[in-house]
């Protein structure tokens, strides 16, 4: 197979974007990700080095791939983060390099990550009521998160909140969520939950975007925004009069998945086509014997299997067999 520029899949979709898990484990143990137990880690010399990512990286931008989310996990547990973050930043060709975390870590690494070049982070939260946090994450501080939250600012990142909204949960908070982006520079992302088969989550159900848009209409007006380029999934609007803005990602009920242009590597080294595909292929021989031939080829072959949609129902009650610990957010 001859590597070509570009990543273009079956669907003609050209494939640019691509979210690295750098680690496996996690200092949450959120009820919809994993058992109270945790998760059996994956051993260490089973995960990618920082070394066999920047190689994996670097391969994926010859090939096109013009931004990159790094994931978890938690991605700040994995000891030597911010110093990787710098090295990515270095890669010519590489224009966006973005992280997910739950910030419970941030009060320590704000500065860090900002010194490395990060300029923005998405945030999880998915309570703003110090009990219910607990509940949800299974320990989590919710006081711990807000320093980390302030030491970002201070550090002058940008911050986007990532909210789940599970029914019965926590979607009694969407307007708590939305005063947020009314009085602070943030972008407060409201996501449909991903339903999964079994273990942690099973019982979940989810809540529509436009059952989320509607409550918030019902308290400030929204105006919606033009996609920008390189931006993710989220449909955002601004408030008027607002600081912020908000977002809803639909996965389910709107999917956006004829629009989707990224593949996942887990922390392992096992690619996913789609966040919900069934198979995985496994990238770590090629990224470990160093052969940017094999691994353009691998990749290559993981965005021709991108299917042309997840085929999960709208309804919001059809389950995927993938646990959500396992992919990375």
């Amino acid at each position: 197979m001859k590597t070509s520029a570009s990543l273009i899949d079956t669907y003609k979709r050209k494939i640019n974007y691509l979210r690295l898990s750098v680690t496996d484990r996690c200092n949450l143990r959120c009820l919809y990700c994993m058992p109270p137990e945790g998760i059996r880690s994956i051993p260490h010399n089973r995960i990618l080095t920082y070394e066999d990512m920047l190689f994996l990286v670097r391969t994926a931008v010859s090939l096109g791939v013009e931004k990159v989310r790094l994931t978890g996990g938690e991605p700040l547990v994995r000891r030597g983060f911010p110093d990787f973050v710098r090295r990515l930043h270095a890669l010519a060709g590489l224009h966006h390099v973005v992280i997910t975390t739950n910030g419970i870590l941030l009060e320590d690494y704000a500065d860090e990550l900002m010194d490395a070049g990060v300029q923005s982070l998405n945030v999880s939260i998915d309570s703003l009521d110090p009990a219910r946090f607990t509940s949800i994450t299974r320990g989590g501080d919710l006081s711990a998160w807000w320093r980390g939250i302030e030491a970002a600012e201070n550090a002058e990142i940008k911050l986007k909140l990532n909210v789940v909204v599970m029914r019965g949960i926590n979607d009694v908070e969407i307007e708590a969520f939305a005063d947020l982006a009314q009085h602070n520079p943030w972008s407060v992302r409201f996501i449909e939950y991903m339903p999964i088969c079994s273990g942690p989550g099973a019982n979940i159900r989810g809540v529509a975007a436009g059952e989320v848009l509607e409550r918030v209409r019902h308290r400030y007006a929204l105006e919606a925004l033009t996609r920008r380029a390189h931006a993710g999934p989220a449909q955002e609007f601004a408030i008027r009069g607002g600081r912020g803005r908000i977002g809803v990602i639909s996965a389910l009920s709107c999917p956006f998945c004829h629009n989707c242009n990224r593949i996942r590597i887990g922390a392992s080294g096992k690619g996913r086509s789609c966040l919900f595909a069934p198979d995985m292929l496994d990238l770590k021989p090629a990224i470990r014997q160093r052969s940017e031939v094999a691994l353009a080829e691998l990749l290559q072959t993981l965005v021709e299997q991108k299917p042309e949609g997840h085929e999960l129902d709208s309804r919001l009650n059809v389950r995927t067999p993938v646990r959500m610990s396992a992919i990375g957010g």
